[in-house]
């Protein structure tokens, strides 16, 4: 039972749930400070957890519906390929399509019980922001391929994570938690964007038109990426401009050396897609690293948990800065 659970959650990609436990702790530990209630604020974790889980499987198999509608579509060819892991259960036969949608469903079902929770005891409020990330699940899978995947992540863990949570912690609405989600925000569009920047090439040839494969190469997008980094750090600035924090949250700009050498090793992946960067201390955690070894999928993942772990530290050391603010 263990070994199914653990392969489905590998399945539902649980290595990207830090992106939004960490969002997360940043408006739990705001509204905490601002009399918030912490168990509504657990079960908003575990709702939003659930539909992330859930809007990743859903992701997948419209990729995979798509892929079998190719008439030049090769399974031997496509799972041989160690840097494309998406639907690879699903190609591979692993799981069923009937499966996938019983797992999803689980996953939805058990979001929406939370949010029915917190709509029993926090009022009406909380519906709306269930309603946006409700929608914002369903329609990724279409947005993902009109180059509007990033918005919607930006809705996403913006208004609707931010927004949700302080409601169903505090019963009010506030502009200031707005502007505290913007740098968190943007270093989590980051994470999305690195990798459609790796799937420069499978995009286009999936149909997915991504802001990343507008460009005329891979190279070329990093510029976008250079520009995302720049503005997350510089959009701290805003938090003690409008008096939300104080000058404790500039701890973040510890992480900028994190931020160089992702974008240096972006660079490095659009110019030899297919060697591993040397692994630091600092890189850490990197998980399973022995068996993406085996994988051959060092090269793709590596990037991956660089941004993955940029946001978590810099996250991090938000909270920490809200914290020492008091």
């Amino acid at each position: 039972m263990l070994n199914k659970v653990l392969k489905i959650l590998e399945y539902s990609r649980y290595f990207s749930l830090p992106m939004t436990i960490m969002s997360w702790s940043i408006i739990f530990v705001y509204s905490v400070l601002n009399s918030g209630n912490a168990q509504y604020g657990m079960i908003a974790l575990a709702g939003i957890c659930f539909v992330h889980l859930g809007t990743n499987l859903l992701d997948d198999f419209f990729d995979y519906k798509y892929l079998m509608k190719q008439l030049d579509f090769d399974k031997t060819a496509y799972l041989q390929n160690s840097q494309k892991t998406k639907c690879r259960y699903l190609i591979s036969g692993l799981i069923s399509e009937s499966q996938l949608f019983g797992i999803l469903s689980v996953f939805f079902a058990l979001g929406l019980l939370c949010g029915l929770y917190l709509f029993l005891k926090c009022g009406v409020g909380i519906l709306w922001f269930a309603l946006l990330g409700g929608v914002i699940a369903v329609t990724y899978p279409l947005a993902s391929r009109i180059c509007l995947s990033e918005m919607m992540v930006a809705l996403a863990y913006g208004p609707a994570l931010f927004g949700g949570v302080y409601y169903a912690m505090t019963g009010a609405y506030s502009i200031d938690v707005l502007i505290l989600s913007i740098p968190s925000t943007i270093i989590t569009v980051v994470l999305l964007y690195i990798h459609t920047v790796m799937d420069f090439e499978f995009d286009l040839n999936e149909g997915k038109n991504t802001i990343a494969n507008r460009f005329d190469s891979q190279l070329d997008s990093l510029a976008i990426l250079k520009f995302l980094l720049i503005t997350a750090y510089i959009s701290v600035l805003l938090l003690c401009i409008f008096d939300i924090a104080d000058w404790q949250v500039f701890m973040v700009f510890f992480t900028i050396p994190l931020a160089v050498d992702l974008y240096r090793s972006l660079q490095s992946f659009s110019e030899r897609s297919q060697e591993t960067p040397v692994k630091r201390w600092y890189h850490f955690p990197m998980e399973n690293w022995e068996k993406l070894k085996e994988r051959n999928e060092t090269s793709f993942m590596m990037r991956m948990y660089q941004s993955r772990n940029l946001m978590i530290y810099f996250s991090l050391f938000l909270a920490l800065g809200l914290v020492l603010a008091l």
